[in-house]
């Protein structure tokens, strides 16, 4: 039974994320949703799994910082504890190159830093 609940969540939280990305390219709401949603992709670091999914931020020029909410819940931060690792993020409609760090602000709370690698402003 909670393998099946757990199948049910999951493709909700997809179609959910499915809505959020279309949005992201609509050309009536594409640049609003656009100025506080990104895409996040990354490669898993043992399965080498592509993953992506849609994620609030804020950009200060080379730094995107990511708050994770409900962190507990979710496990692709982790991967970017420690010294980080690799993602791109897509920001001014190009994918951009960067190195994320995640960090445990509180108990409930999470910071994911990025650092631009390559400039494409």
């Amino acid at each position: 039974m909670r393998i099946q609940s757990s199948a049910m969540a999951r493709g909700v939280v997809d179609r959910f994320n499915g809505c959020v990305v279309a949005l992201q390219e609509s050309p009536r709401w594409g640049r609003i949703v656009r100025r506080r949603l990104t895409v996040l992709s990354y490669a898993g670091p043992r399965s080498g799994r592509a993953y992506s999914f849609p994620v609030g931020y804020r950009r200060t020029g080379d730094t995107v910082r990511i708050d994770v909410m409900i962190p507990e819940t979710k496990g692709w931060w982790r991967v970017f504890l420690g010294a980080g690792g690799p993602l791109t993020l897509r920001l001014d409609g190009a994918e951009v190159p960067g190195h994320a760090v995640a960090r445990r602000a509180s108990k409930d709370r999470v910071i994911v830093t990025v650092t631009i690698t390559r400039d494409h402003s």
